[in-house]
């Protein structure tokens, strides 16, 4: 073969080689990259339950912070 027909091809498949790794997806969940990828969209039912999950945690803490946060009653000083 031609070195003149060669190299050309050559490139031309490496190029095209990069092109293909640019838009096929990734392994391992990753996402493509912005002009080739699209943003993840997450079920309803996630988003409600994350919610729900936050909405717990903070009614959890409060609670645990009510107690702490009452006033002590101080014993009376006894008379003498």
């Amino acid at each position: 073969m031609s070195d003149r027909l060669f190299y050309p091809l050559a490139a031309l498949t490496a190029v095209l080689m990069v092109a293909l790794g640019l838009v096929w997806p990734q392994g391992f969940g990753a996402r493509s990259p912005a002009p080739f990828g699209h943003e993840v969209e997450v079920p309803d039912y996630v988003v409600a339950e994350r919610r729900k999950a936050a909405e717990d945690a903070a009614k959890a803490a409060q609670a645990a912070a009510q107690p702490a946060a009452a006033p002590v009653a101080q014993p009376a000083p006894e008379a003498k």
